[in-house]
């Protein structure tokens, strides 16, 4: 049966619904509910402004596809970038938003178990992909994918699955740097690059914060409060403080106190307007 979007969508909510879907608790609770998926052109220009903004180190849809398969000749149009959104559940949500210092248990484990969802999500439609003859790669899974440093924005990666999301019409960045989508902050989001033609999603914003009420309104700033590291201020996100408190903070209490590692944090997506949704007013 030849893929389609529909088959992909259905392929992406199925998994979800599955065991593979598992925070890993004695009652079997799902790390996520279902997904929003969004699909955009290998030749979409936006990937080639990532290039040019980020560093010559992050890669084009066109780059890690023939990277992944040298002996594949391909145009960017050829190819088609699947992004999909993975919203937290409810209870981890409620779990988080109750938290003022330390990350939840819950969302510990979204961020450890939940992730492994997502990438053996990534792992099965390549598959599935692949034997319908649609050659395809997740990027955060091959082996060069890494960090990086970026002269404009320092701590980065030669992929971001969020900037993809965003390019395939799924949401817009918020003040914490947390992309904004229909179903909210609170999420996580993988993508692939494939070898298929399928019709973008239609981006129903203009500018990439557009569902941030800070950046349109000037007010919120909620997240702001909610960080324990200070790393939010009206200027934008702190990488680096952000990144020192996950792995020198966060990750300790996650091992300590619930005995598994994990360095997910999550206070900026939860206990604001947008955890759940688009803010009213936008």
């Amino acid at each position: 049966m030849p893929a389609s979007s529909q088959i992909i969508i259905s392929a992406i909510n199925e998994f979800l619904s599955s065991s593979h879907n598992s925070l890993h608790t004695i009652s079997g609770e799902k790390a996520w509910e279902e997904a929003l998926i969004g699909f955009s052109s290998g030749s979409d220009p936006l990937y080639q402004h990532l290039k040019f903004d980020i560093g010559s180190f992050y890669w084009t849809p066109l780059e890690i596809f023939s990277l992944s398969f040298p002996e594949i000749t391909v145009q960017p149009e050829d190819l088609t970038v699947i992004s999909w959104v993975l919203p937290q559940t409810a209870a981890t949500r409620e779990d988080q938003r109750r938290q003022k210092k330390y990350p939840a248990e819950r969302w510990s484990r979204s961020r450890n178990f939940g992730e492994e969802t997502n990438l053996n999500l990534a792992r099965h439609l390549v598959n599935m992909l692949g034997n319908e003859g649609h050659p395809a790669v997740a990027p955060v899974l091959s082996p060069a994918w890494g960090w990086r440093t970026s002269e404009r924005y320092g701590f980065s990666s030669n992929w971001s699955e969020r900037h993809t999301a965003y390019i395939s019409g799924l949401g817009t960045f918020g003040l914490c740097d947390g992309l904004i989508t229909e179903k909210g902050k609170a999420m996580r989001c993988g993508s692939l690059v494939a070898k298929i033609v399928i019709p973008p999603t239609k981006r129903k914003y203009h500018h990439h914060h557009d569902y941030c009420l800070f950046y349109v309104t000037g007010k919120c700033r909620k997240c702001i409060s909610r960080c324990p590291a200070g790393a939010i201020t009206e200027k934008g996100h702190d990488k680096d403080a952000c990144k020192k408190y996950l792995f020198e903070i966060a990750a300790e209490y996650a091992k300590s106190h619930y005995g598994f590692n994990s360095y997910g944090c999550g206070f900026c997506q939860t206990a604001v307007p947008c955890e759940a949704g688009i803010p009213k007013g936008l």
